[in-house]
């Protein structure tokens, strides 16, 4: 048995424990966390700055080395989501369910934590810490498997969350971190520790995940994201929401890829090109749309392309249900948004559009568990199975039935001798 099976097999008998850790010791280790970053902040910006001369030097692509940075922006924007964690309510023991089946025999249905979760995660080492919090905030394990590129934020970083962790008295076992790059195939062949696998990365690395493992996976490979500018759209909030979803920041999976305009609203299209190019964003358009604008020629492999840069896709449609159709067709069921001031059109693009978020009249980038209000996420889910969306404490939960009985059996009701009268119970 290799090491890593060793530590989750250790780590599946703790669970329990963990999933039965009361919240105020949960909140409190939280907020041990949270003072043990900002006490040792200079020594992660120290591992940090480190890492991103690493990288410098290895010839990373700036867009991925701004994902690597950690500084104390993004120590505010974790402390931030710690201090959102501790004031949510405890998603654990919550009674779902409560039905009376005959007198004397009660059904419940009650949140409890999923248990072990391995989640495996590229780049971003603010990541962990959003990760970490939200496994113990929801009374899960965690095996943590952060990018080599921030090798040292990333160890810096967890040894400060798991001291004060086992600290506040969550169990040694609550988390564990795989620093070694072969650990991850061990990982993937602990099916039957390991509850859940939450992967983040590159489509290629996503896709390598759900490929060579028997566990759950939960996440998404692709981030195609849409922006359908409609017949009735307002010319000041079409223009604002593609730069917007565009632009704020391109090396994420909600940026916008593929901007669709209505052709009776192609005049708009001069606008909203000239407002993406001054952000130096490349526009890729079809024929129709070079008419209109100066760009690059699209192609049809554009359409089913996650850019992570300064580039975008434009194609004119005849109508809502032309951009529904080529939604559902090329897009990754992420997140697309509709610009329409036509509440009808809004309500027929949000119901047939098979995505995890459909917006109207704002920028794709609002698809994050922090803007949400869930006070962070593990990840973003394009799955219909257990959770969708942004990954918060809902998704890292899932349910147990308790049945009390009073020396029922089930032959009494085969027979008739009972019979049941099912009562939900407020």
């Amino acid at each position: 048995m290799s090491e890593i099976s060793q530590v989750a097999a250790q780590m599946k008998l703790e669970s329990p424990v963990m999933a039965a850790t009361p919240v105020e010791v949960r909140n409190d280790a939280l907020a041990r966390i949270k003072d043990a970053l900002l006490a040792h902040s200079s020594e992660i910006f120290a591992a940090n700055a480190e890492d991103l001369a690493a990288a410098e030097r290895d010839g990373v692509a700036p867009a991925i080395v701004k994902r690597l940075r950690f500084d104390e922006h993004k120590l505010a924007d974790v402390t931030a989501g710690i201090d959102g964690l501790i004031g949510l309510p405890d998603p654990v023991g919550r009674i779902l369910l409560k039905r009376e089946l005959d007198a004397g025999l009660l059904l419940e249905r009650v949140s409890c934590p999923i248990g072990v979760i391995g989640v495996i995660f590229e780049a971003r080492p603010d990541a962990l810490v959003q990760i970490s919090t939200l496994c113990l905030k929801s009374g899960n394990c965690a095996i943590l498997k952060g990018g080599r590129e921030t090798a040292r934020t990333n160890k810096a970083l967890f040894d400060v969350i798991h001291s004060a962790a086992v600290e506040a008295g969550l169990p040694e076992g609550c988390l564990h971190q795989v620093e070694a790059r072969e650990e991850i195939a061990e990982l993937l062949a602990c099916d039957e520790s390991v509850d859940l696998l939450i992967p983040r990365g590159s489509n290629a690395f996503v896709r390598y995940i759900m490929d060579n493992t028997r566990i759950p996976v939960m996440g998404h490979a692709d981030g195609i994201c849409h922006t359908y500018v409609d017949a009735d759209a307002d010319p000041a909030k079409a223009v604002s929401c593609v730069v917007d979803a565009k632009t704020q920041y391109v090396a994420v999976c909600n940026a916008t890829e593929t901007l669709l305009v209505d052709r009776t609203a192609k005049a708009l299209v001069p606008s909203i090109v000239q407002a993406l190019q001054d952000k130096g964003v490349e526009v890729r358009g079809t024929d129709e749309v070079r008419e209109l604008i100066a760009c690059e020629p699209a192609t049809d492999e554009d359409w089913d392309t996650e850019y992570l840069a300064l580039t975008i896709s434009v194609k004119l449609v005849d109508g809502v249900d032309e951009a529904i159709a080529h939604i559902n067709r090329h897009g990754s069921h992420h997140t697309d948004a509709i610009i329409t001031e036509n509440a009808e059109t809004a309500a027929r693009f949000m119901q047939l559009v098979d995505s995890a978020g459909v917006y109207q009249n704002c920028s794709t980038r609002f698809a994050d568990g922090f803007r949400y209000g869930f006070g962070a996420e593990v990840g973003i889910s394009t799955s219909k199975l257990h959770a969708r969306g942004p990954v918060g404490l809902d998704g890292l939960v899932t349910y147990k039935y308790k049945l009390y009985g009073s020396g029922q059996i089930v032959a009494d009701y085969a027979s008739g001798a009972a019979s049941f009268h099912f009562r939900d119970l407020a």
